[in-house]
């Protein structure tokens, strides 16, 4: 039978003190002290009131000097594809070239588990079973993973490690935090949200999508509306 792995990220690493990395850099544009003592004498009142200033005046070439590494795991490859769009970050990826996956995992769209016709949703379910004997047949026989998964969907899960600047996550997570984003990468951007704001709060007080983030909703007549309940949020014409 076909079987879900949960979908799991985690934050491997990320910079050193990370807002007092930002702020010691935007404290070097107008300093002639270095930047290692700017870091030193900051604050927390002056680093929380920095902060906000350059996200609030959208000069965040700074909050680049701060970094973090996700794992993700129980992505599938649909998500996948979404993910490494967004270019300025890395990505290293499970190579289904090299790894062997004789009893791989399949995401499964939750409007497919919601179906009210079980037997559609059964058969499903029978699909991702028969592609993964197919698989395991064809790896049996001598023919390489490469080759292999050629039979595998789209669905299947898979591991991968990826990093971005704190600019470049803030923008992901107002693009992939919208309702209208594809249901897996919203719950990507959830996990990671969570994590980041444990260790960058400042940074991220406000992250999510832009009806949060910047008080504007830009999907027009195709707006959720929830930017309705937020204080001072406007649909963009």
């Amino acid at each position: 039978m076909a079987k879900e792995d949960q979908l799991k990220v985690k934050l491997l690493s990320h910079t050193a003190d990370p807002e007092q990395n930002v702020v010691a850099a935007i404290r070097q544009c107008y300093s002639s002290v270095g930047a290692e003592e700017l870091k030193e004498k900051t604050t927390e009142e002056v680093r929380n009131k920095l902060i906000k200033q350059v996200i609030e005046s959208g000069h965040t070439s700074t909050l680049e000097h701060a970094t973090f590494t996700f794992s993700i795991d129980g992505v599938s490859r649909v998500t996948e594809i979404h993910l490494i769009r967004h270019r300025i970050a890395s990505f290293s990826i499970q190579s289904g070239r090299y790894v062997k996956r004789g009893d791989a995992g399949y995401r499964v769209p939750p409007v497919i588990k919601g179906l009210e016709d079980k037997k559609l949703y059964e058969k499903y379910l029978k699909h991702l079973d028969n592609s993964q004997e197919l698989y395991n047949e064809l790896t049996d026989a001598g023919v390489k993973a490469e080759d292999a998964r050629f039979c595998q969907p789209q669905s299947v899960q898979i591991k991968m490690v990826m990093s971005m600047n704190a600019r470049e996550l803030l923008h992901f997570l107002s693009v992939r935090s919208c309702i209208r984003s594809q249901w897996e990468i919203r719950e990507v951007a959830k996990q990671m949200l969570d994590l980041v704001r444990e260790v960058a709060p400042n940074i991220f007080e406000s992250a999510g999508p832009p009806c949060i983030s910047e008080k504007i909703c830009d999907q027009g007549k195709l707006s959720c509306g929830l930017w309705k309940t937020i204080k001072g949020a406007r649909l963009k014409e």
